[in-house]
């Protein structure tokens, strides 16, 4: 994968530049309803600040934009992006102007007044239902008043929308420090990682999982399988799965066709040996742990069981590379969380270049505190997914390369 052109690349001057910059600010908020809002977890908006301060160090005038949540092409008070133009003043130490809307002529008129090292933000793209659509005459009047075009939004990335690909294509583009290092870590795994290459994969579907893995096959020494999609593949072996969420016949002959693939390609795609099982789907349920084989009548998986964590732990801790993506169980859920805690706790110790896919991987070592122990944590769960499987992102595809 060619490297992209970056904010930084040698030779670019950003001195007088008025420079569009797409974000990814959907952050969650909180707060009472009716009342003000504020930003329940900034993670999204700490990332972006190593770029905005690049530019409005280096003389650009700036304005970052960004969708938040999904209001439908309405205009809705409690999506507006003021609780991220309040955080990310706060990161950068200066003012953010949240201006009223995204474009428009009001807005075209303060963007031309910009001077250097001022930043504003642009109201949430989404109100207008045309930033989905990739409406041209949107993007053009998105782009109105700019000199130059910075993508930042990895999260976005994997969607051509307005703001993420056909503006790139009406001002000078350039990728944001953040978006070129998805780009190199993701891409890295899939072209030279360090060998053995191993995958950990959780989530409820092989279904959904089916292109990741399928590509991850031709790749990777090693497939670790845990979540409630391991329940599809021990049905599949005629194994007895309880109560345990699992999908139909279709998605078990995929998950034989797979396991049948890993052995022609040499692949190992290690299921659990022993399961942690519930009678109910509740904090308070009685559990037990049992083979893989054996779960009984009437109790669900949870959990990878102690045994097959610590098996987890060992190819993990013995890798050259590691990708996860995907919890090991419902880890929302305390007495439902140790597989999931085992393989974060293996991650962060290992000596293997660790990567992590965004989603409910990388909210997993947020909520244990370990995120910055990994090589690389995704800001995009659906853009590293979609990567990982071979994809082309069309907000990537949109930016020059070197």
């Amino acid at each position: 994968m060619a490297p992209l052109v970056q904010v930084d690349s040698p030779g670019q001057s950003w001195a007088q530049e008025r420079v569009l910059v797409r974000a990814d600010l959907n952050a969650p908020l909180e707060g009472a309803p009716g009342g003000p809002q504020r930003v329940a977890d900034d993670a999204r908006i700490r990332a972006s600040v190593a770029t905005l301060r690049y530019l409005l160090d280096n003389g650009a005038a700036v304005a970052v934009c960004s969708h938040l949540g999904r209001p439908k092409g309405q205009r809705a008070p409690e999506l507006s992006l003021a609780p991220c133009a309040a955080r990310l003043s706060e990161l950068l130490g200066q003012p953010v102007e949240l201006l009223p809307d995204c474009m428009g002529s009001e807005v075209e008129a303060r963007v031309r007044a910009l001077q250097p090292g001022e930043i504003v933000m642009l109201e949430n793209l989404r109100f207008h239902g045309e930033e989905e659509a990739n409406d041209g005459a949107f993007a053009d009047r998105l782009a109105a008043g700019f000199t130059r075009y910075v993508n930042d939004a990895f999260g976005a990335a994997h969607r051509a929308h307005a703001s993420t690909e056909s503006v790139a294509r009406r001002l000078d583009p350039s990728a944001g420090l953040l978006l070129a290092r998805e780009v190199e870590v993701l891409g890295g795994l899939l072209e030279n990682p360090d060998a053995p290459f191993v995958a950990v994969l959780g989530g409820s579907k092989v279904s959904d999982k089916l292109p990741l893995i399928e590509n991850l096959l031709d790749r990777a020494d090693r497939i670790l399988i845990g979540g409630a999609m391991c329940f599809t593949f021990l049905r599949a072996l005629g194994d007895p799965v309880g109560t345990s969420l699992h999908e139909d016949e279709e998605a078990q002959a995929l998950a034989l066709r797979l396991l049948d693939r890993a052995g022609k390609v040499n692949c190992t795609l290690q299921l659990p040996t022993d399961i942690l099982v519930a009678d109910r789907f509740d904090a308070g349920a009685e559990l037990q742990v049992v083979p893989s084989d054996e779960i009984p009548d009437g109790w669900m998986g949870v959990d990878i069981g102690p045994r097959t964590a610590e098996a987890y732990r060992e190819v993990i801790m013995g890798a050259g590379t590691v990708f996860w993506n995907g919890p090991m169980g419902a880890f929302e859920i305390p007495p439902f969380a140790e597989g999931t805690r085992a393989v974060a706790e293996a991650m962060a110790a290992s000596p293997a270049v660790t990567v992590a896919g965004g989603g409910d991987s990388g909210a997993a070592l947020g909520d244990m505190g370990l995120a910055d122990e990994l090589t690389w944590v995704s800001t995009g769960g659906g853009a590293a997914l979609e990567l990982m499987e071979g994809r082309v992102l069309p907000g990537v595809a949109a930016l020059p390369t070197a």
